[in-house]
């Protein structure tokens, strides 16, 4: 059994530990506010832009671009979003898992030399580069402070890629933010233009709350249920009454430049509010592990004090005795 020194020693330093898992579980929580808050300003445009662009493409005939044509896929692109730290429980392992399934999905058809990753985050680009992928340079540095301009950058780069040919396809590996309790890993299509998902796309989020429970957890899934049903063999209904001015490549020469550049600072706003809602969960997790820790520990001092005590004066009255 320890001695009480030691005991006490260990109470100090679960002491300390609580102290800064308590102290980043608040900072987390408070950056976590500010990722919901840039992305409810940003996501009403986001996500209307994207509905009309694609309901358009969807409706007109003579819509048709070089961005929305399927093709076969000789080479793609990944774009991988991380964190740049740790301490997030399984937020960058999970993306990482996710990267490396489908790059060996896609080596079985198209060869490991034609997969290019393009990663957002120093834990991706660090494990990307020591498997040895095809790694397009580090955009660490949006992580921790989004911005527009480097993401319009991004995109502008991987479309004229995929306008000139030289990538087929583009995904992008991220954590879907829906509410603080709840981050869904996703593979999301960037080029070509995904119209089928327009009407399968997940809208429903909680960005009013950053508190943890199983219960907002429940009532998100809830809220999710209670979607409109379609009827069987009813097709949900699509406005294909479009006027286009000045003309139909004009439009579209602006809007989807423009839907790109969004789509993949959406992304990138997602994987921030994730990974802050992620490092909350672990260090909560933590503190509780480290209360319940304290707990044992003080219990088994007393134990041993007690136990110390009750020694000593057996002692003293046995040497009475013996007196």
């Amino acid at each position: 059994m320890p001695s009480l020194k030691e005991i006490k020693g260990r109470i100090a330093s679960v002491n300390s530990t609580r102290k800064i898992t308590s102290a980043m579980k608040m900072v987390a929580s408070s950056k976590l506010h500010h990722a919901q808050v840039a992305i409810q300003n940003m996501l009403p445009y986001e996500t209307m832009l994207e509905h009309i662009l694609k309901s358009f493409l969807a409706a007109e005939a003579e819509a048709k671009t070089i961005f929305d044509d399927e093709r076969p896929v000789k080479r793609i692109a990944l774009v991988v979003l991380s964190s740049n730290s740790s301490l997030c429980g399984g937020f960058n392992a999970n993306v990482i898992k996710r990267m490396q399934h489908t790059v060996s999905d896609w080596a079985e058809e198209i060869g490991n030399e034609n997969i290019d990753v393009y990663p957002m985050g120093r834990k991706v680009f660090e494990k990307a580069q020591k498997l040895g992928y095809n790694v397009k340079g580090d955009w660490s540095a949006t992580v921790d402070k989004p911005n527009v301009k480097e993401c319009i950058e991004l995109a502008m780069n991987l479309g004229k890629r995929f306008a000139d040919g030289e990538v087929d396809r583009v995904e992008i590996i991220y954590h879907h933010f829906k509410s603080a309790g709840s981050q869904v890993l996703t593979t999301k299509t960037f080029l070509p233009i995904d119209l089928e998902s327009e009407l399968e796309r997940d809208h429903e989020r909680d960005l009013s709350t950053s508190v943890v429970t199983k219960k907002a957890v429940d009532y998100l899934k809830k809220k999710n249920s209670r979607k409109k049903e379609v009827k069987e063999g009813e097709v949900p209904p699509l406005n294909d009454n479009f006027i286009v001015e000045p003309d139909m490549h004009t439009v579209l020469s602006q809007l989807i430049p423009k839907m790109g550049h969004l789509m993949l600072y959406t992304a990138l706003l997602d994987s921030v509010a994730s990974e802050h809602a992620a490092r909350m969960v672990a260090m909560q997790t933590a503190t509780d592990n480290a209360d319940e820790l304290l707990r044992q520990l003080n219990l088994q001092y007393n134990k041993s004090r007690q136990q110390a005590i009750t020694s000593e004066l057996l002692d003293i009255v046995g040497g009475s005795v013996n007196n």
